[in-house]
């Protein structure tokens, strides 16, 4: 599904104009509308901020001729994890099943993130290999998460600093629900956030409705 911008009919009467006449002033624009500077300040505004059209001191306002696909597009490569990661849930890597699979229900989330003593991501626990372990008639309580947990160097990770659309492609690669936000250390990564499908769905959302 593509996404567009929904402009008012005054709007596109604005682009039209520049497209025909531009560069051109904003009391220009004003006049072939018959309406005030200060009328019209927001909606051209409004243009220029979403990318349609450009203005330079003492010229003008002119078209750039993108359309709101190219637009969207653009947006995109500027969303970071940093804005849209959530807080992490954290287990020690020596919890046994049966305490993560608690963890797991209390917290409401997929995904758990383990750590060695000194904090260090060490693995990462899925409802699938929750599942996986419950099958059977295995203690739950003597099984420690290590056991069944996806170790590292097998974890996929992300930064803050990464582009969501790049975390976002990672996800579906790998057909997995969550990263780890991580923080490189002397010792390892630490864990500083996550990211979702829910995180990265609620980004795209927000985008649309800019």
């Amino acid at each position: 599904m593509v996404i567009t911008i929904e402009l008012s009919k005054r709007q596109e009467h604005i682009l039209q104009i520049v497209k025909d006449n531009g560069p051109i002033t904003g009391e220009q624009i004003a006049d072939q509308l018959n309406l005030t500077r200060a009328t019209l300040r927001p909606d051209l505004a409004i243009l220029t901020m979403a990318g349609y059209l450009d203005a330079r001191p003492r010229v003008g306002y002119f078209y750039t001729g993108k359309s709101g696909t190219q637009l969207l597009t653009e947006n995109l490569q500027k969303i970071y994890v940093k804005e849209y990661q959530s807080i992490p849930v954290v287990i020690n890597e020596n919890v046994s099943v049966y305490d993560a699979i608690c963890t797991m229900f209390l917290e409401d989330v997929g995904t758990l993130f383990v750590v060695d003593q000194s904090t260090q991501l060490v693995g990462v626990l899925s409802r699938k290999d929750l599942l996986r372990a419950s099958i059977g008639k295995q203690d739950l309580t003597s099984i420690p998460v290590h056991i069944i947990m996806t170790r590292m160097p097998n974890v996929t990770m992300c930064e803050r600093d990464d582009l969501l659309i790049d975390v976002a492609k990672k996800l579906i690669e790998k057909q997995i629900d969550a990263l780890p936000v991580v923080k490189k250390t002397d010792k390892g990564f630490e864990v500083i956030g996550r990211i979702t499908k829910t995180n990265i769905t609620r980004a795209f959302v927000a985008l649309g409705e800019e």
